[in-house]
């Protein structure tokens, strides 16, 4: 299959191009940079020059292919649009890539939430969370009205290291580089509030069974655990060789640092189970648990 990838210069997206290319399939990934291009040549795979908003570079190489995989702005309504007419009317796949931050509440790292969400099940999001889900309910309505074979993967805290040119994700990285300066694991708050988690080679194998078999229109969360972020930090220590110590670092201090990220994505709680996944695709995670995994580069 010839698969084209939005976002295989990214973490995620590298890791699952390179997963598609080691099942024997063909790849072609999105680079906004000769530099970029030619480091995915490096890895076997095919480039083409471009940029989000390239509207001719999307539509070519997504009609050139038998499948269309979105990893790159899970808000950028403009890809998935440019990506839908692209498609419409041809059967092919696109597969949409969204965050599990659209279920996350407020607790600003103050306690633990009982609330679980799995697939397709109501949740009532916080505001700024619902530009992503229009976005996610654009690429399955596509499924259905469209004449588009579509899906929408849900990852939750995505940890280990990238097998693309993105070695790093995007939470742990933040976590690591607070904790570098303090010499302890930082969290939030309390740091009580819990993430679920899912190792990035998990991940990418989702992404080749959701490719294959999913149905269309279809959601897949991706987990394999959870974590406090007090917990997360005590990985974090261990991985910098802190021996586990960790410090509590104020919200209002992180915001000042880096806007309003911490509040939404190291303060929040964000519980999901991966039930699609696991029922409809048989899909069984292998890797190891955010505390045994290597975490920094």
């Amino acid at each position: 299959m010839k698969v084209f990838v939005v976002g295989a210069t990214g973490y995620i997206g590298g890791t699952v191009a390179v997963a598609l290319r080691d099942a024997g399939h063909s790849v072609i990934g999105l680079a906004r940079t000769g530099e970029r291009a030619a480091g995915l040549r490096s890895l076997g795979i095919e480039a083409v020059l471009g940029g989000f908003d390239d509207r001719t570079a999307l539509e070519d190489a997504a009609k050139s292919s038998d499948a269309t995989i979105n990893v790159s702005d899970s808000d950028h309504i403009g890809v998935v649009r440019t990506l839908i007419g692209a498609l419409a009317g041809s059967g092919k796949m696109l597969v949409h890539t969204s965050g599990s931050s659209i279920i996350v509440d407020d607790a600003k790292g103050a306690y633990a939430s009982d609330t679980i969400v799995e697939d397709d099940a109501p949740f009532v999001a916080m505001p700024h969370r619902l530009p992503r889900i229009a976005v996610d309910h654009a690429v399955r309505r596509a499924g259905i009205t469209d004449g588009i074979r579509t899906a929408v993967i849900c990852p939750t805290m995505v940890y280990g290291l990238g097998r693309g040119l993105g070695r790093d994700s995007d939470q742990i990285p933040k976590i690591a580089a607070k904790s570098r300066e303090l010499n302890a694991g930082a969290y939030i708050g309390e740091g009580a509030n819990i993430w679920s988690n899912v190792f990035v080679e998990d991940l990418a194998t989702l992404f080749g069974l959701v490719l294959e078999h999913a149905p269309s229109a279809s959601f897949f969360y991706a987990e394999n655990g959870e974590l406090s972020l007090k917990e997360v930090a005590a990985a974090v220590s261990h991985s910098l060789g802190f021996g586990g110590k960790t410090v509590s670092w104020d919200l209002d201090a992180a915001k000042a640092e880096l806007g309003m990220w911490p509040q939404v994505a190291l303060a929040t709680n964000c519980r999901v189970r991966a039930t699609n996944a696991r029922r409809l695709l048989g899909w069984r995670p292998a890797g190891p648990a955010l505390s045994r995994a290597q975490l920094v580069s």
